[in-house]
């Protein structure tokens, strides 16, 4: 039986393999999003060029122009996502009231949300433990499961946000009242690139995923046709200190 000390050595050598695969990656990607910029620029300057002129011929060349430009952007998208993805696992710990974390997304998202018809109901419990989040990340994980959410009602519904105590942390259910998921969605939608929005990177949920879990917590969706998605953050909270300082 490997010990202790053996698997912390091959958990060492495997976070910094990764993390050196994700250095490389992140680097690729920016040598990848310089000439994107020129690209983008270039394809804006000759864009303005043709915009007033009445030829058939110019209006032609707009369209091709537009559509390289359209591809340009779902291009920068997609490799923002990416390095999302790929440094979701860095994260800045600290402790946290959950709750006051989860306000602050939904207020955020409070506009949007009355331009898409999507009714908020939230249910956040006052008395919950705290937990260690990395702010910035969690709240990015969590708008993007809102936004996903408000995706999957787009004539609009009703999304239903509750926190509560479990028997060992914390957990945060969003509930929406879309058209939910057949199985075989649901076995891939946490798949890094598999989405099914047009144009859609396919990282957003998978980043959201591998931030919950680099707080130590788990996601979990249940879901089927018609009947709308709940999905489900648990999370584990900070362990008591006694009189003499020591966790229980």
């Amino acid at each position: 039986m490997p010990s202790k000390t053996s698997n912390d050595e091959l958990n060492r050598q495997l976070a910094d393999r990764y993390a050196e695969i994700a250095r490389l990656v992140g680097g690729l990607v920016h040598e990848i999003k310089n000439p994107l910029s020129t690209i983008r620029l270039n394809m804006e300057l000759l864009a303005e060029d043709f915009r007033d002129s009445d030829s058939a011929r110019d209006r032609r060349a707009i369209k091709k122009v537009e559509l390289v430009q359209q591809e340009c952007r779902r291009l920068q998208n997609l490799l923002d996502d990416f390095l999302q993805f790929a440094k979701a696992h860095r994260l800045d710990l600290q402790p946290n009231d959950l709750g006051v974390q989860v306000r602050q997304v939904l207020d955020f998202y409070r506009p949007q949300a009355g331009k898409a018809g999507v009714e908020i109901v939230d249910y956040l419990a006052g008395d919950l433990p705290i937990v260690l989040l990395d702010r910035e990340a969690f709240r990015g994980a969590l708008l993007n499961l809102v936004l996903n959410a408000e995706q999957a009602m787009p004539g609009g519904g009703q999304l239903v946000v509750r926190t509560y105590g479990t028997a060992d942390g914390v957990a945060l259910d969003l509930i929406d009242t879309g058209g939910g998921m057949d199985e075989e969605t649901r076995s891939k939608v946490f798949d890094a690139f598999f989405s099914t929005k047009r144009g859609g990177s396919g990282l957003g949920l998978p980043t959201a995923r591998r931030i919950i879990e680099g707080h130590g917590g788990q996601v979990r969706l249940q879901s089927a046709p018609g009947r709308g998605t709940q999905v489900t953050i648990a999370l584990p909270v900070l362990p008591r200190l006694p009189a003499d300082g020591n966790p229980t």
